[in-house]
């Protein structure tokens, strides 16, 4: 279902670059383990999902992870987003992560709200970084720094 969740992010041309959703060893050697991968059930059935990357294997960077967030076309709007999101913080700190950062495109505004409102502030725009589909976007830097 975390597969299907995240393919329907692809297909709306807001979430990632990615076109396809890898499968479950690239996706889980690229994630950190445990409690920093979240998923959200609604009456049985997966309706969202949450969780960090580190940012480089370089020691330096141990504290500073990669967030991303999905959510299922039929729970949006319900605050799924904002729970994870949440949580995965929490959670992050206890692990000793210092700061969160995400990609967003500009025009995703839920997915820029949910962020701000969990403590991301924007620090930059990386203009034309990569192309989705042959036409070159943009993204929004944010991050948050724990407490």
């Amino acid at each position: 279902m975390v597969a299907a969740i995240f393919e329907e992010g692809i297909a709306t041309g807001l979430a990632t670059f990615e076109t396809a959703a890898p499968d479950w060893p690239a996706w889980d050697d690229s994630h950190l383990p445990g409690k920093l991968r979240l998923v959200a059930e609604e009456d049985g059935a997966v309706v969202g999902f949450a969780a960090l990357s580190p940012v480089s294997r370089r020691d330096a960077y141990r504290g500073v992870a990669e967030n991303t967030v999905y959510v299922s076309s039929a729970a949006r709007g319900r605050g799924v987003g904002s729970a994870l999101l949440n949580e995965l913080v929490r959670r992050s700190e206890e692990a000793g992560i210092w700061t969160i950062q995400t990609s967003i495109f500009p025009e995703n505004l839920p997915s820029l709200a949910v962020h701000m409102r969990a403590g991301f502030r924007v620090v930059g725009r990386r203009e034309q970084i990569g192309q989705l589909r042959g036409e070159w976007r943009d993204t929004l830097l944010l991050e948050r720094r724990a407490r």
